[in-house]
């Protein structure tokens, strides 16, 4: 089996669990967004994924991230930037990312205005909300009480577009009950925020109960690249 047919291969069963977890959600599977998290793996990974209809990728390094965009820069893809980002990167990040879904904290807005006005191109931005409990070792993302204020800033920016949140499952925990808990974090959010609609939630692990929480976007790299080689 060559590489483009093992890809395609794991993309076939990526998109029918997507299908089957639409299916018993009674959701429509095109109301779900598949983002590949090519992460370690080489560009020509990218343009196998590009040609059997994949538009939209995730990277969270911003060095390999920049220089796989501009290597690809002719499939016309959407660039998603996932990972935890340095205030002093955020520029860059806006500079070829389409979308960055770790807005987490107010130090990273400034930044993302700079690079997105530097660009001339409006960035879509996602809100990264935490669900591990206080207190916990490695939190990463937002507290649901301070999404409001962040949300304000985001969109006071002439070149910011908020477009909702996203978030991951603690580890160890159930994804079903913490994804439920990001469900009701997300209605109040969109009451105030009516056009913040995107929800990204669901990795390789656990997308089935990112999709019956209301997920629009899933974030999957094993599922559909095999095990992540090692750090170049």
């Amino acid at each position: 089996m060559t590489r483009a047919q093992e890809i395609e291969t794991n993309l076939t069963t990526v998109r029918d669990r997507i299908e089957r977890a639409c299916a018993a959600a009674g959701r429509d599977p095109r109301e779900v967004t598949l983002v590949v998290v090519t992460k370690y793996f080489p560009a020509a990974d990218v343009r196998a994924l590009a040609d059997l209809g994949v538009t939209d990728v995730g990277e969270n390094r911003h060095q390999e991230a920049e220089a796989k965009a501009a290597e690809c820069a002719d499939l016309g893809l959407r660039w998603h930037f996932i990972g935890g980002l340095q205030s002093n990167k955020a520029a860059a990040v806006a500079a070829y990312a389409d979308v960055v879904e770790s807005v987490d904290r107010a130090k990273l807005v400034s930044g993302l205005q700079r690079g997105a006005h530097d660009r001339a191109r409006p960035l879509d931005c996602l809100l990264q909300v935490s669900l591990d409990p206080p207190g916990a070792e490695g939190r990463s993302g937002a507290d649901p009480a301070d999404l409001d204020a962040l949300a304000s800033l985001v969109e006071q920016q002439g070149m910011l577009c908020l477009r909702g949140l996203m978030a991951v499952a603690p580890l160890g925990a159930d994804p079903a009950l913490a994804f439920a808990r990001l469900a009701e974090v997300r209605r109040e959010f969109v009451a105030t925020w009516p056009q913040a609609t995107v929800l990204s939630a669901g990795m390789s692990a656990d997308l089935e109960p990112a999709v019956e929480a209301g997920a629009t976007h899933v974030r999957i790299g094993s599922a559909v690249l095999g095990p992540r080689p090692p750090a170049g």
